[in-house]
């Protein structure tokens, strides 16, 4: 026969400080399965797009049938040897880079010594360079990207000889400036007070141990 077992539940602000944290280790470990870091990607992608990059973009099908085209950018974090972000495009002089970035982003000294490093390099070729950025192996961090880098010179002048190293290592530096910013983004998510934010506005119940319940 059937019983009816009745048990009493809680919200989170009823628990005990042992039982909150255990009904917050509960969320983190299942409350991140949705795109946590679109807004962090949406981002990267307006101070790219400032800085002269276009990312190369993989189809993605749809649930509703068809697809749409995805900037080929990946992370993988935060615990491990490897861990790290890159990103596959291209990038050429833009116009204005420096000032634009910080107009964007004024308190962001890296991402200004990034702009900076790359219109110096490019003033010293007649804003001639370009580079192709590409992932390799199977890690995601900067130094799984393979960047080549030219001169589009009409007269086949050679680039100078700090270029090439300049190019990369600015492009380098932004995929770890993405990284950081993804790591703040998740120790912020993660943190007790936006957990608990999350759990309240979800309404989750639990048992008296932080079990969740209901």
């Amino acid at each position: 026969m059937p019983e009816i077992i009745e048990t009493t539940v809680y919200r989170l602000d009823e628990l005990s400080d042992a039982a909150k944290d255990k009904a917050r280790a509960w969320y983190r470990e299942g409350g991140f399965d949705y795109d946590w870091y679109d807004a962090v990607y949406e981002d990267f992608q307006r101070i790219a797009d400032i800085l002269g990059i276009c990312f190369k973009t993989s189809a993605v099908r749809l649930m509703g049938g068809g697809s749409r085209q995805e900037p080929r950018i990946w992370f993988r974090g935060f615990w491990s040897q490897g861990d790290g972000a890159c990103w596959e495009g291209f990038y050429s002089y833009r116009k204005n880079a420096s000032a634009e970035i910080r107009s964007y982003a004024p308190q962001d000294v890296k991402l200004h010594e990034i702009a900076d490093a790359l219109l110096a390099i490019q003033r010293c070729n007649f804003y001639q360079l370009r580079a192709e950025a590409s992932h390799r192996g199977h890690y995601y961090h900067e130094y799984c990207m393979s960047i080549s880098v030219e001169r589009d010179s009409p007269t086949y002048q050679d680039m100078t000889v700090d270029a090439e190293e300049v190019v990369i290592e600015a492009l380098r530096d932004l995929a770890r400036w993405l990284y950081r910013q993804l790591e703040r983004e998740y120790e912020y998510l993660t943190s007790d007070e936006a957990v608990d934010e999350s759990i309240v506005a979800n309404e989750y119940t639990f048992t008296a141990a932080g079990r969740r319940f209901g």
